[in-house]
């Protein structure tokens, strides 16, 4: 990669590896109604004018429904679970849980009528990044509650299940305009929630703060960034930051809260991260640029698209 590659790569790996410290600081001021609406309203607010001035909003009328299907797996359901899960659940935990997005991705793929062929190694990725999840909340495991946990989970799968939906059916969109509508589709939803459950006290400038870094770095400014990664470098290039988030996500979690990494915390790790590469192998054939949110491949005949976490 270029300089510059090099430069933007760096950026989205640390960008999109802070939001579970963020959260984790947010969730202690505000409702977590109201932080979902400040960063999807907030994000919106930033990209939509950039979209409308590129002509990029009128394509997407007439794929509405999918759109809102999107919306629903990628930005409303798995902001509220993971921000609702860190109530109870380290950051450090949620990172690592989320990091197994790759591996569900494949498998949905083959589940939903995929025909990218999964060789041995592939195989071999997925039990191995199973291996990691089981380590994580298997029997005798640290961390958290079980709902948390399955709440973590759900939100993997619900980033599994959004590039499958972008690829599949919306995959000549313009990313920039799609993320827009999506994020202020978002914030409508969740402008009645927020209303109920506004807090009595105006928040510490810690959680204001925090809010803010959500709303304008990891979202707003998260996918310019990205769209400009995946033109400078390719998309397949990009999607190795899945394997960096949540390192930064742990690292900032022992760092700054002081939360603990366990023995089978650093395993499964590994285990997970290892699976995922193994799991997503390219199958010889480069995926064309991609045209949503994250990494994605053209129409079912081609390989399953490269999943790269969106902000968390």
């Amino acid at each position: 990669m270029s300089r510059r590659g090099w430069v933007l790569f760096a950026a989205m790996s640390v960008i999109w590896g802070i939001p579970y410290l963020l959260i984790k600081i947010a969730v202690t001021g505000v409702p977590v109604p109201v932080l979902v609406l400040a960063r999807t309203g907030v994000g919106a607010a930033l990209l939509l004018p950039l979209a409308a001035r590129r002509g990029q909003i009128g394509a997407l009328r007439p794929h509405w429904r999918w759109l809102a299907a999107f919306a629903a797996v990628e930005i409303i359901a798995p902001w509220l679970l993971l921000s609702d899960a860190e109530l109870r659940l380290s950051s450090s935990m949620t990172g690592l849980l989320i990091a197994s997005v790759p591996i569900i991705v494949v498998v949905l793929g083959r589940l939903t009528g995929g025909t990218e062929r999964l060789s041995a190694v592939r195989w071999a990725g997925l039990l191995v990044g199973l291996a990691g999840v089981g380590l994580l909340v298997g029997p005798g495991a640290e961390g958290g509650d079980a709902w948390a946990i399955t709440e973590c989970l759900l939100v993997a799968v619900c980033y599994a299940a959004g590039p499958l939906i972008a690829s599949r059916k919306l995959g000549d969109l313009p990313p920039l305009g799609m993320t827009a509508v999506c994020l202020g589709f978002a914030a409508l939803v969740y402008s009645a929630p927020a209303a109920l459950t506004w807090p009595g006290s105006w928040p510490s400038a810690r959680v204001l703060w925090c809010l803010a870094g959500l709303a304008v770095i990891c979202t707003a400014a998260a996918f310019v960034i990205f769209f400009r990664l995946i033109a400078e470098a390719g998309p397949a290039r990009a999607s190795v930051i899945t394997y960096v988030n949540p390192a930064v996500a742990v690292t900032l979690g022992v760092s700054v809260l002081g939360e603990r990494l366990t023995p089978a915390m650093a395993g499964a790790f590994a285990l997970i991260i290892a699976g995922s590469v193994l799991a997503t192998r390219p199958g010889g054939r480069e995926a064309r640029t991609p045209r949503t949110p994250r990494p994605e491949t053209g129409p079912q005949s081609e390989p399953e698209p490269q999943p790269v976490p969106g902000p968390s």
